[in-house]
């Protein structure tokens, strides 16, 4: 399309659109419209100075060009997003806040959050849909300001919006073109991509007879249908079912076990803690803590869990009165010390011990702490306001 009255073009981007965006256009006041208008006119600039001279934008990448293979994929330096809030946008709020992290390249990495942490805000910087107010990140040892770069990667928006009137088959289709396939390569990469997301029996029926976690699926087609080395998810998993998600969690491990990066944003503790090699947990815009699982909780056993059955009558007994009884069975938590002794206990009253396991901190545990601390943060700050 032409922008403005000049006769410079602006390249339309191979990432799919979010769906919100459509219907905010419409309601958006003047100043939004102009700010909006600026970020076009920089965009556009940008690619009009990547067509006439590619070897001055790339610059940054031929720096690293010859860096060694454990170099990581995908680098954060103190990168911080604020937006104009407040009457007459004269505030600032600030969404990201100086945030560092590198991912490692053939990794999956989880960043976690919840909603309005700035995890999505993280992500859309990355893809280079809008800008940081201060900071740098790197893609593959190259700037994200490199427009080829982004050739490279997959991405998934939170809510990605597709035309409701294609179907799958001709939506992948339209994105496989920006990557320069034959005819035949598309025809063939896009049956694949079905198959891999499970709609190979619904790929002519239109987009708008699909559920929303079958457009999840489109989405995910997309993101991978020209095997990009590092795939960007944002909440992959939303809006689907349990079989939609163990199909997604399952192409993530795919797409893992082929040596590409995955970094992926969820408030679903349990996928992070099934699928990654290590998770970041950002709260109120800023990094909270980063690495395995296992490092970020910690490994200490809290206690000890007996699960038993008593027969015969229950009545005063001192096991079942400190149990929690689940149908016929007792579940006794205790501290570690104390195991053994109240085994031989629970054997003379003639208990049948079922199992015996520690009680470990969850990522859940860790999660819910900071988001409490975060939130009583705020309160002080409020009051103290």
């Amino acid at each position: 399309m032409k922008f403005g009255n000049s006769n410079l073009l602006v390249a339309p981007s191979h990432y799919p659109l979010e769906a919100p965006k459509r219907d905010l256009v419409q309601i958006m006041n003047c100043s939004r419209r102009r700010e909006i208008g600026r970020q076009i006119g920089n965009r556009a600039q940008f690619i009009f100075r990547a067509r006439k001279d590619p070897q001055r934008i790339d610059a940054g990448a031929n720096s690293s060009k010859n860096r060694g293979m454990s170099d990581p994929a995908i680098e954060i330096e103190k990168l911080s997003k604020e937006y104009p809030s407040g009457f007459l946008h004269l505030q600032k709020k600030r969404s990201l806040e100086d945030l560092t992290m590198q991912v490692q390249e053939g990794e999956v990495f989880g960043f976690l959050g919840p909603n309005g942490a700035g995890k999505s805000t993280t992500i859309k910087l990355l893809m280079r849909l809008i800008f940081p107010t201060s900071g740098t990140a790197r893609i593959l040892g190259r700037s994200i300001d490199d427009v080829k770069m982004h050739q490279t990667i997959g991405y998934l928006p939170e809510q990605p919006y597709f035309y409701d009137y294609l179907t799958a088959t001709e939506v992948l289709d339209y994105f496989s073109r920006f990557h320069g396939l034959t005819s035949n390569d598309r025809r063939l990469r896009v049956e694949k991509m079905l198959k891999k997301v499970g709609l190979e029996t619904a790929n002519k029926i239109q987009l708008r007879k699909y559920s929303k976690g079958m457009l999840q699926r489109v989405g995910l087609a997309q993101a991978i249908l020209h095997d990009p080395q590092v795939v960007v998810l944002d909440e992959p998993m939303s809006g689907l079912d349990p079989l939609g998600r163990r199909e997604v969690r399952d192409i993530i491990l795919e797409l893992k076990r082929e040596g590409r990066t995955v970094l992926f944003s969820t408030h679903i503790l349990s996928d992070a803690e099934m699928l990654c090699d290590r998770v970041g947990v950002i709260v109120g815009g800023r990094l909270r803590g980063v690495g395995t699982p296992g490092e970020i909780i910690g490994m200490k056993a809290e206690g000890m869990e007996i699960l038993f059955e008593m027969r015969g009558d229950t009545n005063g007994s001192p096991f079942v009165s400190r149990a929690t009884r689940t149908g016929e069975r007792y579940r006794l938590q205790l501290p570690e010390e104390e195991l053994y002794s109240t085994l031989q206990e629970l054997k003379g009253a003639g208990a049948r011990i079922l199992s015996v396991t520690q009680i470990k901190p969850t990522l859940e545990d860790f999660f819910m702490n900071l988001v409490e601390a975060d939130r009583a943060h705020a309160s002080a700050v409020d009051v103290s306001g």
